[in-house]
């Protein structure tokens, strides 16, 4: 199978309404899409993804109106959080209705939902009329793409449609909010920064991937240590001395490096991910920059840690994990 890059969206929902797999653009990364009602349809998620079962999906859908159909109980908080966010990149963990099949939830009485803002994904779920359950639209635990051509270069041979809304605007992950218990989860990082977050709805706890590494189930996407990884190791610095000492190196930094205490060490390669230093452009740079270094032919690459603030925290968060062992 070859599939086609295409702008055509009405042929995407009819995909998906016959039970087939679209990956399309969102304004976080691209997602690998089928009905989430489809059990048949999901199921061809995870293989093409190589994705284990315990690592539950988002569900994707068009406004609140659907939200009922899925969810039994949309917290206060919850509602709060919808409100000021959605549309956008943030994803709500509620308690489940029993029409949301289990695959998609890993088992647990808890389903993640999400209405993304690109009009490209709004107009897919307007057309389709249906929840979409969408992870990201690479093979499992490698870098995200932001790009369609990004997705064909992994799944190209094993979907029939990859539906173009041009790059990424955003360009990392949604941030992933638990909604099932007295208190608010963050559960991962993501285009909704810490701060926007604590200035909605106040304090938060932030769950640490300890507490669920035992877990028979992941309770959200992108909590397993290691994930976000290109195929060269990657190693984060703080300073010059941390590099390694052998091999060619290329750099990811947030700065020009002429701007930080690198700016004598040589490197094969380097990426920056915005010369102003503005963490929005960063984030969206970012998983393009990480490709863009792990196809120079170099022996590892050197992330700078970014500022751990904003979007930087989201970021450094995913080096985090892309550069575990």
């Amino acid at each position: 199978m070859k599939c086609e890059i295409s702008r055509n969206i009405q042929a995407a929902a009819n995909l998906i309404q016959n039970g087939e797999l679209v990956a399309f653009a969102t304004e976080t990364v691209y997602g690998l899409g089928a009905n989430a009602l489809n059990t048949r349809a999901v199921a061809q998620i995870f293989a093409v993804k190589q994705r284990p079962h315990f690592d539950p999906l988002i569900v994707h859908i068009a406004n609140t109106d659907q939200l009922d159909e899925l969810t039994s109980e949309f917290s206060l908080t919850a509602e709060k959080l919808a409100s000021t966010f959605w549309p956008g990149p943030l994803t709500l963990v509620l308690p489940k209705k029993k029409v949301v099949p289990d695959l998609v939830t890993s088992g647990l009485d808890s389903v993640a939902i999400r209405i993304p803002a690109h009009p490209v994904a709004r107009r897919l779920l307007e057309l389709t009329q249906l929840p979409i359950a969408a992870p990201s639209a690479n093979k499992f635990g490698r870098l995200s793409p932001t790009r369609a051509v990004d997705v064909a270069e992994q799944l190209g041979d094993e979907i029939k449609l990859i539906l173009d809304g041009g790059p990424c605007t955003v360009g990392v992950e949604s941030t992933v909010i638990q909604c099932t218990g007295e208190d608010p989860v963050l559960l991962r990082p993501g285009g909704i920064s810490l701060e926007e977050i604590q200035a909605c709805i106040g304090e938060i706890r932030l769950a640490e991937i300890k507490d669920y590494a035992e877990a028979n189930s992941q309770v959200s996407p992108g909590m397993l240590p290691k994930h976000y990884a290109p195929r060269t190791r990657l190693v984060i610095v703080d300073h010059p001395e941390q590099l390694p000492e052998a091999g060619a190196l290329g750099v990811l930094s947030l700065y020009p490096l002429e701007q930080t205490e690198f700016r004598n060490c040589e490197f094969s390669a380097q990426q920056i991910l915005s010369p102003s230093g503005d963490l929005s452009i960063a984030a969206a740079n970012f998983f393009a920059a990480l490709r863009k270094l792990d196809v120079s032919g170099i022996d590892q690459i050197v992330a700078l840690r970014l500022p751990e603030t904003g979007l930087g925290r989201t970021i450094n968060n995913r080096l985090e994990r892309a550069a575990a062992s």
